[in-house]
């Protein structure tokens, strides 16, 4: 029998809990924006020159120029010839530019995540939202809805449908929410013209808002939370499982 050689153990290597070390230029940005702070700079103030930032820093010219092209598409700086970088608050601007540049279509994937994050707002803050609503706002619900039914074409549809779940998530008073919506609109449009393709726009969605209204206007509680659920969860079954669509069994 031949003798084998002992196996050695394979020792694992130990795992590093280091961060990784961020680049010029994101440190750069670190810098910057720890100046902003610090130093108690508002809006429209001036932000010390690029030359300025090299030397502070010590830091390269393309190192503090590629920075400053971050922050301003931060929406935190503009930047302009002779005037040099100010600070400005374009911040939900550029989140809206980012968000619509999305062209991909809706998987129902997507289609449950922002459906479950508007039953969230829309339907888990029914105490708040019976506790603000006023005639005005059921009025003006109704009147959107009416123009809804009037609509020639999807999108026209679809813009008004919108319109609704805006203005019903006004009612919260939350500038933050409405904030949230008008970023999530391109996607949001996108579902509901997706819905409104295979079914019709002017009776269905239009009926369904306004068993909604209705039930604010009643202060019903139990009837308005099951309207808006069936509302948010129709159309669910025309939506591809991870791009491929579901067949009926043979």
């Amino acid at each position: 029998m031949t003798d084998q050689a002992p196996v050695k153990p394979v020792r694992a290597k130990p795992v590093s809990t280091e961060r990784p070390v961020p680049s010029a230029v994101d440190a750069m940005v670190a810098k910057i924006r720890g100046l902003i702070s610090d130093g108690g700079l508002q809006l429209g103030d001036s932000l010390p020159t690029e030359k300025e930032l090299c030397e502070r820093f010590d830091a390269g010219r393309n190192t503090v120029r590629e920075a400053m092209r971050i922050l301003k598409a931060y929406g935190v700086v503009a930047v302009r010839p002779k005037v040099g970088a100010t600070l400005i608050d374009d911040r939900m601007e550029r989140a809206l530019d980012l968000f619509s540049f999305n062209t991909l279509d809706v998987s129902r994937r997507t289609f449950n995540d922002i459906q479950g994050f508007r039953k969230l707002i829309e339907v888990g803050s029914v105490d708040t939202i019976f506790d603000h609503v006023t005639a005005d706002d059921v009025a003006e619900l109704r009147a959107i809805n009416v123009a809804l039914r009037g609509a020639q074409s999807i999108a026209e549809a679809s813009e008004q449908d919108f319109r609704f779940h805006l203005r019903l998530v006004s009612i919260l008073n939350n500038r933050a929410v409405r904030d949230v919506y008008r970023i999530m609109k391109p996607v949001i449009i996108r579902i509901m013209e997706r819905g409104k393709q295979i079914r019709d726009f002017n009776a269905d969605t239009f009926e369904q808002h306004a068993a909604v209204v209705d039930a604010l206007e009643l202060r019903d509680r139990i009837h308005y939370q099951y309207a808006l659920i069936s509302h948010l969860h129709l159309g669910l079954w025309a939506f591809d499982e991870e791009g491929e669509a579901e067949q009926p069994a043979p």
